[in-house]
């Protein structure tokens, strides 16, 4: 039996839950923990229950809700003293085109060309109205431009906070028809059943999962056959050396300004062409990969690093996989 999410209204009201009370496709639902297909909220089979928190969809089980806690307290703590997240809702709304904090708009800058050039993906790829995964949504910008570009968002993320996680999607609530389903989930155990989005994308989140061919693997069986898995804003190394020698760099910059290295769990951290190639083999893929332009200081930044003995910027692509017909 299928389900469809909805956001309670008014705000504060009994949290809603109901088949037929909205015209936005159905979400069929699946237990994170054994994989069974469910019917409601609750599993029947392992005894496992999703909740329901304020329009939020709670689907880590106990255990790995511990196994996150440390990265999420690590995380949290880091975004805050970065700036990131406001109590105002221009700033959310004006994501990615406009930073109103004025704390990260060079990453903002290159987030919205990234962002200019996926949605030519996905018109190329998705159809209107089409399904699309927000993995890593964040405070749910990009599921909002989805949303106001015609598409069908569905966004997930571990942080749900009102600053800078799942709960910050209420800020949009007055600029849509109707809102967004909003999980909280992990990349390697998605709630979905198979084949039920057009696309799913890693929105700047791939390289914070624990294993990339798990991670892709999810991703492509919650899409559709002809739909599309897609990375972008994971920053890409052309050796394995550079890629592990910009990791020690973050964690002991975070160690000095905030007092944790935010390694309580291993992650991908970064793409190579090796680890693409490996995914491709694996998963029977091809990459088709799309370059964003994000201007000439940019593409100046690998021979300024050469001559100044650094090691080689990151670059920033985005990896578009068709899933094939079986």
């Amino acid at each position: 039996m299928p389900v469809v999410l909805q956001e309670s209204i008014p705000r504060h009201a009994a949290n809603f839950y109901s088949p037929a009370a909205s015209t936005k496709p159905e979400i069929h639902l699946r237990c994170p923990r054994c994989t069974a297909n469910l019917a409601s909220l609750r599993c029947t089979k392992c005894g496992f229950e999703l909740s329901n928190d304020d329009a939020i969809i709670h689907a880590l089980p106990p255990e790995r809700v511990a196994h996150y806690a440390q990265f999420i307290r690590d995380y949290e703590k880091i975004r805050t003293a970065e700036g990131r997240g406001s109590f105002g809702e221009a700033f959310y709304l004006g994501l990615p085109f406009h930073d109103a904090s004025g704390r990260n708009s060079q990453q903002w800058r290159i987030r919205s060309r990234t962002y200019l050039q996926l949605l030519e993906v996905l018109q190329d790829r998705v159809p209107c109205g089409g399904r699309v995964l927000d993995l890593g949504a964040g405070n749910c910008w990009l599921s909002f431009r989805l949303a106001r570009a015609g598409y069908n968002p569905c966004a997930v993320d571990l942080l749900t906070n009102k600053l800078d996680g799942l709960g910050a999607a209420e800020h949009y609530r007055g600029h849509l028809p109707s809102p967004f389903p909003r999980f909280q989930a992990e990349l390697a155990r998605l709630p979905f059943q198979d084949n039920q989005f057009d696309a799913a994308i890693f929105n700047a989140s791939f390289h914070y999962a624990e294993n990339a061919e798990t991670a892709m693997r999810e991703a492509l069986r919650c899409v559709r056959a002809g739909g599309s898995a897609i990375i972008c804003d994971t920053p890409w190394y052309s050796s394995e050396d550079s890629g592990r020698r910009m990791v020690s760099e973050r964690r002991t910059s975070f160690l000095l300004h905030h007092g944790t290295a935010s390694a309580s769990i291993d992650s991908v951290e970064y793409l190579t062409d090796e680890l693409l190639r490996h995914l491709a083999e694996r998963l029977k893929i091809c990459w088709t990969v799309h370059q964003p332009l994000y201007g000439l200081r940019w593409n100046m930044r690998p021979i300024v690093a050469a001559l100044r003995g650094r090691r080689e910027p990151a670059k920033f692509r985005i990896y578009a996989a068709q899933k094939v017909e079986t």
